[in-house]
């Protein structure tokens, strides 16, 4: 399998590199400055940007399958940035025919808004994070209107903890509120989505 990690340069998507070059898939890297994963080994890098079609369907073709970590640095100004970029990538994944997305957005958007604790709902998110959850949001909403194969991975905030395979996965969030999950546990569910499709085009929080 051929698998694209759009995001691929931040924390997260170093560990997802890390994590599916590990289990023998072709992947493929797309990054604005391809110079910043020199040294990754066993992973093609693709020079490219979301805001970039022509670069996206470059780095799509023959792809099976693209892994979104694509993410923010931290604004409290609206933005619409996720969204666009998203809109962006399933235009090219449709003009390259690959069928499969796997997105990782956040605890806190769509209807997961509330089940994030005390702290996360009453400080972190309405002080720091309420813009960029706003169009967190919406990014789902472009996903879920697509024709795509889809699943949107909600991490609750991350920690650089070890991979430990034990965490929760929930899709009802009735009673449930997410805490923290270490990005080499955001990776290993990925990884185990991949080869699994257990949460096919569902939304599911990741927590301990």
């Amino acid at each position: 399998m051929k698998v694209l990690v759009i995001g691929a340069t931040g924390p997260l998507g170093r560990e997802i590199l890390k994590q599916t070059k590990a289990k023998s898939f072709a992947v493929t890297a797309l990054a604005r400055k391809p110079g910043s994963l020199a040294g990754v080994d066993g992973v093609e890098v693709v020079e490219g940007d979301v805001f970039d079609i022509e670069s996206l369907k470059r780095a799509m073709t023959g792809v099976d399958l693209v892994i979104s970590a694509y993410g923010l640095k931290l604004t409290r100004k609206p933005t619409t940035r996720l969204s666009e970029g998203t809109k962006n990538m399933l235009e090219a994944m449709k003009a390259t025919r690959v069928p499969r997305l796997i997105c990782v957005t956040g605890n806190g958007a769509g209807d997961s808004k509330g089940h994030g604790g005390f702290f996360f709902n009453r400080i972190l998110e309405p002080l720091l994070l309420h813009e960029m959850y706003k169009d967190k949001t919406r990014q789902e909403d472009v996903i879920r209107k697509s024709d795509l194969d889809w699943t949107i991975v909600r991490p609750a905030v991350l920690t650089n903890g070890p991979l430990t395979g034990s965490y929760r996965a929930v899709t009802n969030l009735s009673d449930f509120n997410a805490s923290k999950i270490s990005r080499n546990d955001v990776a290993g569910f990925i990884v185990n989505e991949i080869e699994n499709r257990k949460f096919r085009e569902k939304s599911v929080t990741l927590s301990y």
